[in-house]
C-alpha cells in the first residue's frame, strides 16, 4: 500500500466514511476495500443533476422556448467560462485551498492572447502561450502562498485586483481589437463543431479527463487526503507543499483554458472580462458538492453547479424578471443548494449510524 493510500485511509477514518463495511466480508476495515464495500450515500452529482434537470423542467413547462434547442445550446455554452474555472477550483477546494485570483488571471490570460496575436504571433501558437501564462500565475500564487505562510485566501484575494491591474496595464485600459477574426483559430475555436459550439466540445474533453485525474490518479488522491487530514497527509510523507503547486497550477491552466475560448469567441481582448468570476466559479464548486473544508469534491457536480447559474439566469429572463435581481437569484440558488446539501448529509450520516 503507498502512502498516499495509506493517507487516504487515515482521512477516511476520521471522517468516519467506510471502516467498518469490511468486518462484514471479513476483510480489514483499515485497507482500500473498505471504502469499496462500506454502504455509501447516493453520488454527490445526481443531486445536483436532479435539480438542474428540475429546474429546466421548470421553466421550460411555462416557457417551452426556453426548451428550444438553440436556447439550451446558448445556455449551456453562456457556462463554458465559469465551468472551467469551477473544474479547476474544484482540485483547490479539495485540499481547502481558495484561487480567488481567476477572474484577474482570466483578464490578464485573455488580454496576453489578444497582444500576441496583434503583435503578428499565429493565433493557433499563441495558445500555448496564453496556457502557460495562467498556469505560471498559478504556481505563483501557491509560492507565495507557501514562502509567506499565508492563507490562499489571503493571497489570492490580492492577486486577482494584482492580475487584473496587469491585465489593464498591458491594454491600456482598452479593448484590444484588430485581430484576423478571418483565422481558422476564430472561425473553429469561436464557432461551431458539429452544431455544437466548440467551447462545449472542450468544456466536456476537459471535464472527463479532469473527473479521472481527481478519482483515479496518485494526485488526485494526494488532494483529497490532505484536504481531509493535512496533518496525516504531512505524516504519511505526502508532499503537500508540491501537490499544493500542482493544484493552482492547474486552477491557473483551466482559467486559461477559458480566456483562450473566450478570446476565440469574442474576437478581442478586453480587459474588464472575469469580474465576479471567481465567486461564481466557487458558487458552482459549492452547489456540485465540493465542500470548503476539503477532503472530496466533483468536476462533473461543479460543472452541474455552473450550468445551473446559467440556466437561473436565463430564466429570469423568460419570466421577466428585471436584470437588477439577477444577483438576488443567484444568491437565493447557493443558499438553498448549499443548506439542502447541508441536510441531506445530516441524514445520510444519522441512518448510516442507526444502519451500524
Amino acid at each position: 500500500m503507498t502512502e498516499t493510500h495509506r493517507a487516504v485511509d487515515d482521512a477516511e477514518r476520521a471522517r468516519a466514511q467506510g471502516g467498518r463495511g469490511g468486518r462484514r466480508f471479513g476483510l480489514p476495515a483499515n485497507g482500500p476495500w473498505a471504502a469499496r464495500l462500506s454502504p455509501r450515500r447516493l453520488p454527490d452529482e445526481l443531486g445536483v443533476l436532479v435539480v438542474l434537470t428540475l429546474l429546466v423542467a421548470g421553466i421550460g413547462i411555462p416557457y417551452p422556448d426556453f426548451l428550444d434547442s438553440d436556447n439550451l445550446l446558448t445556455t449551456a455554452h453562456n457556462s463554458v467560462y465559469i465551468s472551467l474555472m469551477a473544474c479547476g477550483m474544484v482540485f483547490a477546494l479539495a485540499m481547502r485551498e481558495v484561487d480567488l485570483s481567476v477572474g484577474g488571471s482570466y483578464a490578464m490570460c485573455l488580454v496576453v492572447g489578444a497582444l500576441l496575436i496583434r503583435e503578428g504571433v499565429e493565433p493557433w501558437l499563441a495558445v500555448p502561450a496564453v496556457l502557460l501564462t495562467g498556469t505560471a500565475l498559478g504556481v505563483f500564487n501557491a509560492l507565495v502562498t507557501t514562502l509567506l505562510a499565508l492563507p490562499s485566501f489571503i493571497v489570492t484575494l490580492g492577486t486577482l485586483m494584482l492580475f487584473r491591474g496587469v491585465g489593464l496595464a498591458l491594454a491600456d485600459g482598452k479593448q484590444i481589437t484588430d485581430l484576423p477574426l478571418d483565422d481558422s483559430f476564430f472561425t473553429l475555436a469561436g464557432g461551431d463543431a458539429g452544431g455544437v459550439p466548440f467551447a462545449l466540445w472542450v468544456l466536456l474533453a476537459v471535464t472527463a479527463v479532469l473527473t479521472v485525474v481527481l478519482a483515479r490518479t496518485r494526485f488526485g488522491s494526494r488532494v483529497r487526503a490532505i484536504g481531509s487530514n493535512p496533518d496525516a497527509a504531512a505524516f504519511s510523507g505526502i508532499p503537500v507543499v508540491r501537490t499544493r503547486v500542482q493544484a493552482l497550477a492547474l486552477s491557473g491552466l483551466t482559467t486559461a483554458c477559458a480566456s483562450v475560448l473566450a478570446l476565440a469567441y469574442y474576437g478581442a481582448g478586453d480587459p474588464t472580462l472575469g469580474q465576479g468570476y471567481e465567486l461564481q466559479a466557487i458558487a458552482a464548486c459549492i452547489i456540485g458538492g465540493t465542500p470548503l473544508a476539503g477532503g472530496r469534491g466533483s468536476v462533473v457536480g461543479a460543472v452541474a453547479g455552473a450550468l445551473i447559474l446559467s440556466v437561473v439566469a436565463s430564466g429570469l429572463v423568460f419570466f421577466e424578471v428585471p436584470i437588477n435581481w439577477t444577483s438576488f437569484a443567484t444568491g437565493a440558488v447557493i443558499l438553498v443548494a448549499v443548506a439542502a446539501d447541508s441536510v441531506l448529509r445530516r441524514t445520510g450520516r444519522r441512518r448510516e449510524s442507526r444502519r451500524h
